[in-house]
C-alpha cells in the first residue's frame, strides 16, 4: 500500500534494527518534538524519521538510519507490508513544523546490524539533523510496546507481530 496523499499524515518510516542475539536498538529521547510528546516512563523508542519528496521509503530507511545512530553496516531483512497509520495526541505549544499534521503514517522497516557496536552513536547530528536521542540499548522486541510514549503503542504491537522471525539468535 502506498502512502496516503491525505496531507494530515506525515509519511514517515521506522527502523527495527536486530543484533545477532535478535534483540532491537531502542534510544531514549531527549525531549518532545511538539506534538511527538514523549510520557514519563516511556521515552524509548525505534529510530524513525519524514521521507523527504520524492524519496522511495527503503531510501529514507537508511537515511534515518545513518542519522540518527550513525549505523552504515547493517543488512535489509524486511519491511512491513501495509502502511501504519497514528495520530499525534492534543497540541496547543508554539508552531512546530509537525503541527500541520494529524499524525504519522509509517513504513517499517527491518535491519540486521553486522556491525561493532562502537559504531553506533545516538548522540551525533549528522548533516543538519538534530539530536533526538541521549542513549541507546539493546532490547526484545516484544517489550518495545510498553516502552514508547503511549499514543505510539499500537504501531510497536503490530510491529513486534511482524517482525517476530527477525528476533531470534543467529
Amino acid at each position: 500500500m502506498e502512502p496516503s496523499t491525505d496531507a494530515q499524515y506525515r509519511p514517515n518510516v521506522g527502523i527495527a534494527l536486530f543484533n545477532g542475539s535478535g534483540q532491537v536498538l531502542i534510544a531514549r529521547r531527549l525531549g518532545d518534538d511538539g506534538p511527538e510528546i514523549i510520557a514519563p516512563g516511556h521515552e524509548w523508542q525505534m529510530p524513525q524519521g519524514g521521507i523527504d519528496e520524492g524519496e522511495d521509503p527503503l531510501t529514507t530507511a537508511w537515511r534515518e538510519l545513518w542519522e540518527e545512530t550513525s549505523v552504515t553496516n547493517a543488512v535489509h531483512l524486511g519491511e512491513t507490508p501495509d502502511w501504519l497509520t497514528y495520530d499525534f495526541p492534543p497540541y496547543d505549544g508554539p508552531p512546530h513544523r509537525l503541527s500541520r499534521f494529524r499524525g504519522q503514517r509509517q513504513k517499517w522497516f527491518a535491519f540486521r546490524f553486522t556491525g561493532e557496536e562502537r559504531e553506533i552513536d545516538v548522540t551525533l547530528a549528522h548533516e543538519g539533523a538534530p539530536q533526538e536521542f541521549s542513549e541507546w540499548r539493546w532490547a526484545e522486541l516484544a517489550e518495545t510496546p510498553a516502552l514508547v510514549a503511549p499514543f505510539k503503542r499500537k504501531i510497536y504491537e503490530h510491529v513486534a507481530q511482524a517482525f517476530r522471525p527477525f528476533a531470534t539468535p543467529l
